[in-house]
């Protein structure tokens, strides 16, 4: 019995690696804010798939969550640390301090609990795998962004810091940058976004069932084997340079 947690398990990305997850015989936690969407997400899997309303920005939250997959299953193999949110495309001079937080409570300190948590219960019963989903703009951001590029700028420091404590514990620590999965936040690539040069024009996306297999394949890797930054990306999209 493997046994995976997936945050942001309602939709988009969450929602296609959990039912990936939970297809190949994973045992998976989804957690997410909308229960509704949860249970969506786990239609089909009743007897795998525990479903846990978390939000990941508040830490009685992020607790309550692990402690629900340990009195299930005793145990945690996999996290995948993938909730995550954003503001609309803003200059830096008009960004509130309320909006710049709500973003990092969510794709930083909610990523952080979520290890911690899952670190806990991994070093009791062997070891494990985090699985951090980044971005592109973890190391090249679109204007106008400045939360969204911080935050994923430092999941890359989360990701290596969780790699280099991990080692003694056999806990590997990997992450996944993704660009333009075709999902409900990207819909808007098609009709243009911002770009480098502040010039607004369409983007292409690709089948968000390409980051649930490559997210199901470093999850599948023996402990002993790591894939330590993985970017999966549509072909054609602005990105070195972002131009």
């Amino acid at each position: 019995m493997t046994v995976a947690v997936v945050t942001g398990a309602g939709s988009g990305v969450g929602h296609a690696v959990a039912r990936t997850l939970l297809a190949a015989g994973f045992q998976v936690a989804l957690a997410g804010r909308r229960e509704d969407a949860l249970r969506e997400t786990a239609s089909g899997f009743a007897d795998s798939a525990l479903v846990v309303p978390t939000d990941v920005s508040h830490e009685d939250s992020v607790v309550a969550l692990f402690a629900a997959v340990v009195e299930k299953w005793g145990r945690v193999d996999v996290l995948f640390n993938n909730a995550g949110t954003n503001v609309g495309a803003t200059p830096i001079e008009e960004f509130s301090l309320s909006a710049f937080e709500k973003v990092v409570a969510v794709n930083l300190t909610g990523a952080f609990l979520c290890a911690r948590e899952a670190f806990k219960v991994m070093k009791t019963h062997g070891g494990g795998r985090i699985i951090n989903n980044g971005s592109v703009s973890a190391s090249v951001p679109r204007p106008n962004a400045v939360a969204y590029n911080a935050t994923k700028h430092a999941i890359t420091g989360l990701t290596k810091s969780l790699s280099l404590e991990g080692r003694a514990h056999n806990i590997a620590c990997g992450q996944i940058d993704i660009g333009n999965a075709a999902t409900d936040m990207t819909a808007r690539m098609g009709q243009g976004v911002l770009q480098a040069n502040f010039e607004t024009r369409p983007e292409p996306t690709f089948d968000v069932r390409h980051v649930a297999d490559a997210v199901l394949y470093q999850a599948q890797l023996p402990l002993n084997a790591n894939v330590q930054f993985m970017t999966v990306m549509a072909t054609t999209m602005p990105y070195i340079g972002r131009g």
